[in-house]
């Protein structure tokens, strides 16, 4: 396709030219290659699949993680007069429906779904019914068993995509390091994909760190960063508590309304807090990690971390919410070595410890009644677990995946039957004298239609107007169906639940890989080690970055707090005292291997101290001189694996 017809297609949404890099991508995927497209946050990723499905022929399908950020796209689309749509669990099943019936019509260019969509045999084979031209994957490092650990379905979208027939397909993120660019490939099976990368840099940001030595110098900087720097922003802090503590102090401070986001609030309030955010109504953010991801605010002036995140993936994700409009941005990570152990204890929470997981197992399948109506708080505090709430999910999802339990989804009284298996109907399995069972089977089988091999959820007085019956009678026939093989039912419950597939096998039987979870755990370790890294580093904050992604066109920024002190010294306005000290950029630590050597000491003399002033830095204070001796003379003690000791450089030394 020549440039003039390319550009042609711009006008549906109202723009005149293409970002950096857009043309490219959008050129390959008219071309029909499989692409992998790395984007920075801001960079328009969005139009390199929506041009393509304005401008061919047939459905692009849009697996997106987040029902806000389906919203906000599609309600853009529809403004422009394009054919779009989403088809997710905030609408009715009658909605949802319809929707997917007009999917197979034809009626539209773009379908956005969630990934567990796909796991609706109705849907696919509604979708078999249409004319795919093309699978884009949002947020596609959600996909990587070495990037965030998301939603499983992400996981299973390589399997999706062979039941489709193997679509043209793009995958699309903001951030991803090249071990899981190469993994994201090969999780979609993508054929030869074109990879894209245009530039992990944001020159308009301005990053910067700032110690803090305690919670009142913590809370200290804050307020000084809000009466100094105006606009709208966010501020990530670790824990719900501590967003709760911060909110209010946020508001009164800055003389903005400031609000609080947490997975915790119900749901009705954080659609209010997300909508009044976007408005501007509120300009001030005070939030987990649960905000962020689809809330496409392009005027953030900054965005703060109190404390400190597990992962540069997921730091530079949040940050990279600052300034999508272009203009200048602050992001300033508050850092305190304390925080580290907060990261270390969410970290071993994820990866619960066997003989926890084995607790669980054993308090649940003890349980008599069906389906388990208990949070994981109070499956937690009853068992006395030294965890976190998360901590527990990890321990169900871990059980989940080697079929023990089901992990249902929140549901006000609604009953649920899966029915596992290719026969026409289950009927003929029943003695012919049990009437009562077979006419509730006939009805459940019509409710259920196409959607075999996935949980169905109903009210119990349809199946009982369907088959003419009390519904008491009901539920005791469902009761007794539940005894064929491959027909599971669960009955009514209103908030979450658990359903217990397996309860007469002992622990050690079910097959857990723990091996991979302590693998996993290691990477998580390894990344935290990466964040404290970039934290305590002397050198460009946007260089250590890009260095992290591997951005083949890294350069220093010039803008972070680390290039602004280093230009202040290099120009002599700047004694030792009054700026940040600075190390050689190939020093690795803050001993005296760039001074020289005292003539009147021997050289092992000399590097023997360097040795132990390196130790002792690596160290950050947490220890005693005892451990530091362990670590530099490579001890084996319990004390030094436990907390890691031996991993520094100098252990050994």
């Amino acid at each position: 396709m020549s440039a003039e017809p390319l550009e042609r297609h711009l006008q549906p949404f109202q723009l005149t030219a293409f970002r950096p890099g857009q043309r490219d991508v959008i050129a390959a995927v008219l071309a029909g290659r499989d692409c992998l497209c790395i984007m920075p946050t801001g960079g328009g990723k969005s139009l390199c699949y929506q041009l393509p499905a304005v401008a061919r022929e047939g459905l692009t399908l849009v697996v997106s993680p987040l029902i806000a950020l389906m919203k906000d796209q599609v309600d853009g689309l529809t403004r422009l007069g394009i054919a779009a749509t989403y088809i997710n669990s905030s609408l009715a099943p009658a909605e949802a429906f319809q929707r997917i019936d007009q999917m197979a019509a034809g009626r539209y260019d773009l379908v956005y779904i969630a990934p567990e969509r796909l796991r609706s045999s109705l849907f696919l084979e509604k979708l078999r019914e249409t004319k795919l031209q093309l699978l884009a994957v949002d947020e596609a490092h959600c996909i990587s068993q070495w990037g965030h650990d998301f939603r499983p379905d992400y996981a299973r979208l390589g399997r999706f995509r062979e039941k489709l027939g193997y679509p043209q397909t793009i995958a699309l993120t903001a951030t991803a390091t090249q071990g899981v660019q190469a993994d994201v490939a090969q999780q979609l099976r993508l054929r030869e994909p074109q990879v894209f990368i245009t530039g992990f840099a944001r020159p308009n940001l301005s990053f910067e760190v700032q110690p803090v030595l305690s919670e009142i110098d913590h809370e200290r900087s804050l307020t000084g960063f809000l009466q100094t720097t105006p606009g709208a922003g966010i501020i990530y802090c670790a824990t719900r508590k501590r967003c709760e503590e911060l909110a209010p102090i946020a508001s009164a401070v800055s003389g903005r309304r400031a609000d609080l986001y947490h997975a915790g609030l119900e749901p009705d309030v954080r659609r209010r807090v997300q909508d009044d955010f976007r408005s501007g109504k509120t300009p001030i953010i005070v939030a987990t990690n649960a905000f962020g991801m689809g809330i496409d605010k392009p005027d953030l002036r900054f965005v703060v971390h109190y404390n400190i995140p597990g992962t540069l993936e997921a730091y530079y994700q949040e940050a990279g919410r600052a300034g999508r409009d272009g203009d200048p941005a602050r992001c300033v990570l508050f850092y305190s070595q304390r925080d580290r152990r907060i990261q270390e204890f969410f970290i071993d929470s994820a990866y619960p410890e066997p003989e926890i997981v084995e607790q669980v197992y054993n308090f649940l399948r003890q349980i008599d009644h069906d389906p388990i109506e208990l949070t994981l708080d109070e499956i937690r505090e009853t068992l006395g677990l030294n965890i976190r709430s998360e901590g527990v999910a990890a321990c169900e999802k871990l059980l989940a995946g080697v079929g023990a339990l089901e992990r249902l989804d929140s549901r006000q009284n609604m009953a649920a039957v899966r029915i596992d298996s290719d026969l026409p109907s289950l009927v003929d399995l029943l003695p012919k004298q049990a009437k009562m069972q077979r006419r509730v089977l006939q009805a459940v089988e019509r409710e259920v239609g196409g959607r075999r091999f996935e949980r169905v959820y109903f009210p119990p007085r349809k199946i009982a107007s369907m088959a003419e019956l009390d519904p008491a009678a009901i539920s005791q026939a469902l009761k007794e169906l539940s005894k064929l093989q491959a027909f599971d039912y669960v009955p009514p419950f209103r908030g979450r639940a658990v359903h217990m597939l397996i309860k007469d096998k002992e622990f050690d039987d079910l097959g857990i890989d723990f091996d991979e979870q302590q693998r996993h755990k290691a990477d998580e370790y390894a990344k935290l080690d990466r964040m404290i890294a970039y934290a305590e580093a002397h050198s460009c904050r946007q260089l250590e970055i890009l260095d992290y992604f591997g951005d083949p066109n890294r350069e220093a920024c010039g803008s972070c707090d680390n290039c602004l002190v280093r230009a202040k010294n290099q120009a002599g306005g700047a004694s030792p005292a009054s700026g940040r000290r600075q190390l050689p950029d190939d020093s690795e630590s803050p001993g005296p291997r760039h001074r020289e050597a005292d003539a009147s000491r021997s050289p092992a003399v000399v590097e023997a101290v360097r040795i132990v002033l390196s130790g002792a830095a690596r160290l950050k204070g947490r220890y005693g001189k005892q451990m530091l001796a362990k670590m530099l003379v490579g001890s084996q003690a319990k004390e030094v694996t436990k907390f890691r000791l031996n991993q520094l450089s100098t252990f050994g030394l």
